[in-house]
């Protein structure tokens, strides 16, 4: 049985083969085929939240599936775009709101914010990616968060960043050994300890990333055992967005953070 860290390296090795292989599934091609069938005939944020399977086709690809219930919300998130300093997307610190209010720009471009290659191809690409993680769950939960710090790692500017994600801030923690009992701290005190803990910058780099990842896969497994793929472990519950590991008012307050 392969080890969690050689999972990993399968599959990122040739990461564009894994992506074709979740592309071929029947299902996920019925689901981008219908995407871009549809998307382009989207004028208005109206029609984008009343189009469950289109709008939750594009929430699951920006890693907002759990959030899919919250439309009030993310037309808030859609409606102030991302010009102005004080829109909504800016004052939040989870980039993925902003990314998602980037890309669907009607803000911006009216009517042709569905037209461009990020809300098309670009959206089917993050849609691909995200459905290779929720795959690789189903072997490891470990496996799953370790792809999904691959793909974020270079997004993460701050320690207040990187806990506003119950994901990454659970990688973290596992790797370097924190308890679950810190969540309850001070914010600032818990990015304190982050930050003296884990250089950000060099994540950025291959290397760093590489070394980072394999310290979390080892931790890993040592906290929950080769049985720990089917089993459920509170890892589940954050990427299920339910932040087992992080108390919701620490969320909510992140939330509330200016980016």
């Amino acid at each position: 049985m392969l080890s969690l860290v050689s999972h990993y390296q399968q599959i990122t090795t040739d990461l564009s083969r894994s992506l074709r292989k979740v592309a071929a599934t029947p299902e996920v091609k019925r689901d981008a085929d219908h995407y871009l069938a549809t998307i382009d005939k989207i004028d208005t944020i109206d029609d984008f939240l009343k189009n469950d399977r289109v709008f939750r086709f594009a929430m699951k690809a920006f890693g907002l599936e759990d959030m899919t219930y919250a439309k009030a919300y993310m037309r808030k998130v859609l409606s102030e775009g991302i010009d102005d300093g004080t829109a909504f997307a800016r004052k939040l610190t989870d980039q993925r709101f902003y990314d998602f209010a980037e890309t669907f720009n009607f803000k911006r471009y009216g009517a042709a914010a569905t037209s461009f290659t990020r809300a098309q191809q670009g959206t089917v690409d993050r849609y691909l990616r995200a459905t290779l993680e929720q795959q690789a769950g189903q072997h490891s939960e470990g496996l799953r968060l370790a792809l999904y710090f691959e793909r974020k790692a270079p997004t993460i500017t701050s320690a207040y960043g990187l806990m506003a994600d119950s994901a990454l801030y659970t990688v973290v923690r596992t790797a370097l050994g924190l308890p679950a009992a810190m969540s309850g701290m001070d914010i600032d005190k818990q990015a304190s300890i982050i930050g003296n803990r884990l250089s950000i910058p060099a994540l950025k780099t291959p290397e760093g990333l590489a070394k980072f990842i394999t310290r979390f896969t080892a931790q890993y497994e040592r906290q929950n055992g080769p049985g720990a793929s089917a089993a459920p472990n509170p890892a589940i519950t954050v990427m299920q967005g339910l932040a087992a590991s992080v108390t919701q008012n620490t969320l909510m307050a992140l939330q509330t953070l200016k980016r």
